[in-house]
């Protein structure tokens, strides 16, 4: 659909129209993201710790993580996920084809709609907050204690989602005009302000949980606040107006409506395992949170950074009708995901207990913590790769603005997770007291049917196909992560007893393990003929 006349007409002065940015390599700009991410998630488990010593496991630190992840889940469909892959190929169309008169009509109107809209979410659910509590964590209703604490810390975090999404919005248009850092260093913030409200402000409270609930609000206000100023360089500072007649804004939406459920599909399935996980013992959520934050880091640093990077060049390439560089992009991005998803997984499967005992294992949370927590973090592991694959699929369908197909895809997937739920939860648990870990396991599966379907439906519309050298590639990357492998059993054997040292002791160790298995890794690699500058994009 083209452009509406009325917004190509307008125009400005070329004084007052930024020029646009030298165009930086693929693989520079996911390694400044992924650099701001991994600040992001280096602290976000330093907050994590916190938490742990802080909140431990129990009945309070189960409700908080459900406050927190119910904001941070619509957070996904309303700024990140669904939002972000509608809004970003209709803002790169308009950059593309109109005036910046245009894209900046369609930022005021669609901060407008985006900003009324969440305004009335976040009403509704504060208003409604025990029945939002009731909605996502049914089992707490057994506990008339830990669903009233629940339902007051939802009134606190939910408006944390407008704050989030509307910096979210600022962070698309940042990331549609190449302008990554900013948006990916924004979640360092959020980290700092909760680790600061753990330490300072939890103890003020009883039960501490209630501090950090105030933590994520104040949280949400100062990531907005600081990222706002840097749209105006480009003139795009919103000024905000509710029109739903607007061309931009009724496409946005015909694409969002259905992106809601297809790109969010990986994070529907982590909630209900929340809504399951409430109807298992005190602690499954906290072991499910812990668990899923560390397999969340490379997924987060690396996947998410490539996606990023990924989804406006796509976009341009496809309305500049470019499909041999769109397929040459994907495959790309595919490649950067296995050579860093494999030995993210070989090695959290071999050090998943040293690295929870590391981190967590202080404070209010116990060894049975943790070793229900290694059991998940294990079998979230086996579902990594899938989990990054679809990060860099998916662009590649919303790209082209096609949001059927994935929603189909994620349909399917999210149908069989929930029956693989099931067939995993029920009998680990009555027989064996891990039914959280059939949630973990289901939503592994879960994830590479989604990622299979996807990949399938990329090649079978033909708009990827495999660039030569697979195979080299593939012999490489089984070498390196065997040989990986074999190193880390090995300082397992010489380690073996982590509980039995202090904090410092494991720290060192632990570091040690990590850097000499990247150093095999990457040595490997290198014996066999991987450089430096197979890892650019082609057209770098």
């Amino acid at each position: 659909m083209s452009l509406s006349s009325k917004a190509l007409e307008q125009n400005v002065s070329q004084s007052n129209t930024p020029k646009p940015p030298l165009k930086p390599g693929l693989l520079k700009s996911s390694s400044k993201v992924g650099a701001m991410t991994m600040s992001s998630r280096v602290l976000g488990l330093v907050r994590d710790v916190v938490f742990a010593h802080t909140i431990g496991a129990g009945g309070g630190a189960d409700a908080f993580f459900v406050a927190f992840k119910i904001p941070n889940f619509m957070r996904r469909l309303f700024a990140e996920g669904a939002f972000a892959q509608a809004f970003v190929p209709v803002l790169s169309e308009y950059r593309q084809n109109g005036s910046h008169a245009a894209v900046k009509a369609l930022v005021d109107r669609v901060a407008g709609g985006l900003g009324f809209v969440l305004m009335v979410v976040t009403a509704l659910a504060v208003l409604g907050a025990p029945f939002v509590a009731t909605l996502f964590a049914p089992g707490f209703r057994t506990d008339p204690e830990q669903f009233a604490l629940a339902a007051e810390m939802i009134r606190i975090t939910f408006p944390y989602l407008m704050l989030i999404s509307l910096t979210g919005l600022v962070g698309a248009i940042l990331n549609s005009y190449d302008r990554f850092a900013v948006p990916a260093f924004t979640p360092v913030l959020l980290n700092i302000v909760l680790i600061v409200a753990a330490l300072v402000v939890a103890p003020l409270f009883d039960p501490p949980a209630l501090g950090l609930a105030w933590g994520v609000l104040a949280a949400g206000v100062v990531q907005f606040l600081f990222q706002l100023p840097f749209l105006k360089p480009l003139h795009l500072l919103p000024a905000p107006k509710v029109d739903w007649r607007d061309p931009g804004v009724k496409r946005i939406l015909t694409l969002m409506v259905p992106a809601l459920f297809g790109v969010s599909v990986s994070q529907i399935n982590l909630l209900l395992d929340t809504v399951i996980a409430s109807l298992l013992p005190d602690g499954s959520i906290s072991w499910l949170y812990y668990s899923e934050r560390l397999a969340d880091l490379p997924l987060g640093v690396f996947a998410v950074a490539i996606a990023t990077v990924i989804l406006p060049n796509l976009s341009r390439q496809h309305a500049g009708k470019d499909p041999a560089s769109f397929a040459s992009t994907l495959d790309w991005a595919i490649r950067l995901v296995f050579l860093i998803a494999l030995p993210a997984v070989v090695a959290l499967l071999i050090l998943a207990q040293p690295i929870l005992t590391t981190l967590f294992q202080y404070g209010a949370t116990t060894a049975s913590d943790t070793a229900m927590a290694t059991l998940s973090l294990r079998a979230y592991a086996l579902g990594l790769l899938a989990f990054m694959l679809i990060k860099v699929l998916a662009p590649g369908f919303y790209a082209r603005q096609d949001m059927k197909t994935p929603v189909r895809i994620g349909i399917i997937a999210m149908a069989t997770n929930m029956v693989l739920n099931l067939l995993f939860v029920v009998p680990l648990h009555f027989y064996y007291g891990i039914g959280h870990v059939g949630l973990a396991l289901a939503t592994a599966i879960s994830a590479y049917i989604n990622s299979a379907l996807l990949y399938r439906g990329l090649r079978r519309q033909q708009i990827f196909w495999r660039q030569r050298g697979w195979g080299r590639f593939a012999v490489q990357l089984v070498l390196a992560n065997m040989a990986m492998g074999v190193l880390l059993f090995a300082a397992l054997v010489l380690w073996p007893n982590w509980v039995e040292w202090g904090a410092f002791a494991r720290v060192w160790r632990l570091a040690v393990i990590c850097v000499a298995g990247a150093v095999v890794y990457a040595a490997v690699l290198v014996i066999f003929g991987l450089r430096p500058r197979h890892l650019k994009h082609p057209s770098a």
